[in-house]
């Protein structure tokens, strides 16, 4: 069984880890997210590191539960204003409207997620196979709820979670083909997704909120790992 996790990763565009039963099986990067799908092929699961579904109004109950879960590591988890904020041309029209319909501004580092996050919503609505992750949710439970001290892009860190998922069963080798001039928090996230998709093929991956929100179209709002 093949899955697929996914990281936004700066200028490349995307990073994906490849799993196969469980195991790596290999890193694709692309500039568009379609384009890296589309190249996976017929994977079973894919968890992807950004937001997809959309409130109306207020903050969405997955990132809220989200940060209550990660604790010391809640500041992982940005806000994620309401979908009519996305539909502004700059920031601080976004920051405006988020203001009328949450009751605060979005901050700007959410509003720079905008490109990224309208092309894998865009993605996400056209196949049901895409579903939205959080590395730091999954490293927190492939840590068994064990807050992680350091940061993702400390030495500590980085060592730290590529031994959490080397103790899962997801190996990473030192040259990964495609991915070798990705940074490496990238790879780690786009890995911490890919067992998470492999957790969600399987049928046993947990999510928040435990009682989903339901976007304009009707798909389910959760993050799941």
């Amino acid at each position: 069984m093949d899955v697929l996790g996914i990281d936004a990763c700066g200028r490349q565009g995307w990073v994906g880890i490849r799993l196969t039963d469980g195991a790596y099986a290999g890193s694709l990067v692309g500039g568009s997210l379609d384009t890296l799908v589309e190249r996976a092929g017929d994977v079973a699961a894919i968890a992807v590191d950004m937001p997809l579904g959309l409130v109306e109004k207020g903050w969405r109950a997955a990132d809220l539960a989200a940060r209550a879960l990660l604790g010391m590591r809640r500041s992982s988890v940005f806000l994620i204003a309401p979908r009519p904020a996305w539909q502004e041309p700059d920031y601080a029209r976004a920051a405006q409207r988020c203001q009328e319909l949450a009751g605060s501004r979005l901050s700007r580092q959410a509003w720079a997620l905008a490109p990224k996050l309208l092309e894998a919503r865009a993605c996400w609505l056209a196949d049901e196979r895409i579903h939205e992750a959080h590395p730091e949710l999954s490293f927190h439970a492939l840590a068994g709820g064990v807050p992680l001290t350091y940061a993702k892009k400390t030495w500590r860190g980085q060592n730290l979670r590529r031994a959490l998922l080397a103790e899962a069963g997801v190996g990473l080798p030192d040259e990964l083909g495609e991915a070798d001039r990705t940074p490496t928090d990238d790879v780690l996230d786009a890995t911490a997704a890919a067992w998470s998709a492999h957790r969600i093929a399987l049928g046993i991956a947990e999510q928040v909120p435990t009682v989903p929100e339901l976007d304009s179209e009707g798909r389910r709002i959760e993050i799941r790992y």
